[in-house]
């Protein structure tokens, strides 16, 4: 890839969704598949934004994508006018964190046009000025994640802390084909909190319980445990409300073909799901898509 394509890694939250926005810590980790961004100067503005083929922002837009590109644009301190691409590997309101792969990558790309080299702290910010537009109040994992990648425990306010895996782990990522919206899922558990604090408490409380043990489980290379947690956390998930129908069959399909366990992903209410295989990824992946979902593997390396 050409140099001056600039980067952000999808990603998956393995444990501790919604959770994480209200203080308890997160598993999170990076995908391959992400987002690519290029930026040049351009002789007179407004600086412009194209993503894909067809959706266009420009700085000085009234709409939600044009806040966001000049919220990026202010906080790479842009002071000329710039024309930027991007291009998303991942579906939108998924739960892979393509907005915060789009931020990094965006912001990046603005930062090389402007002959600068951003610290992992400041494509962090970057991306988290693009993702307050569209979510509200995000946690920062994805931000953090998507330009840092690898497999991290994440705490809002205190940042990713990596993590060390005694081995590789391999996903099936299902599609629902039903997309999501972070903010509102975010909107509904603080709600929740706010009805009925005994219960999100709880669950705030089982989520730290998940990933400490999980954390073991990774660290010492304990799929069947780990599969374990997953369901557990799904049963969390579901508690909260966060959870649907065409998710907990997805689940249920992946357990039935194999999988050591399996949840949603990311805020829930659609999106997509993961399920942790050990050699069963193509029956995982063939179930979901007899099912007539869409499936993807991934692996979350050691080193990566």
């Amino acid at each position: 890839m050409n140099a001056d394509v600039a980067r952000g890694c999808g990603k998956v939250i393995l444990f501790g969704e919604h959770a994480v926005v209200h203080g308890a810590p997160a598993i999170a980790a990076g995908l391959t598949r992400g987002a690519s961004a290029t930026a040049a100067r351009r002789e007179r503005g407004p600086s412009t934004l194209l993503i894909g083929d067809s959706t266009r922002a420009t700085a000085d837009g009234a709409g939600e994508l044009d806040r966001a590109f000049r919220a990026v644009l202010d906080a790479a301190g842009a002071d000329v006018p710039l024309s930027v691409r991007a291009t998303a590997e991942l579906p939108p309101g998924a739960g892979l964190g393509c907005s915060a792969a789009l931020g990094v990558a965006i912001g990046r790309a603005i930062d090389a046009a402007l002959g600068r080299a951003p610290t992992l702290d400041e494509s962090v910010a970057r991306a988290m000025a693009w993702e307050a537009v569209f979510h509200g109040n995000p946690s920062g994992v994805d931000a953090a994640v998507s330009a840092g990648g690898g497999c991290v425990r994440f705490v809002r306010g205190e940042g990713a802390r990596p993590l060390r895996l005694a081995r590789p782990i391999s996903l099936v990522i299902g599609d629902s084909g039903q997309a999501s919206s972070t903010r509102a899922m975010v909107e509904h558990v603080a709600r929740l909190a706010e009805r009925r604090p005994e219960i999100a408490q709880k669950s705030w409380r089982a989520v730290r319980s998940l990933v400490a043990n999980a954390e073991h489980a990774l660290r010492d290379g304990e799929l069947k445990a780990l599969g374990q947690l997953l369901d557990l956390n799904q049963m969390v998930l579901a508690g909260l409300g966060v959870s649907t129908t065409t998710l907990e069959r997805m689940c249920a399909v992946a357990r039935d073909a194999g999988a050591l366990g399996a949840k949603l992903t990311g805020a829930g209410g659609g999106g997509c799901m993961i399920a942790l295989v050990n050699g069963q990824e193509g029956l995982v992946t063939r179930a979901l898509e007899a099912d007539g979902f869409r499936a993807f593997q991934a692996t979350i390396g050691v080193d990566e």
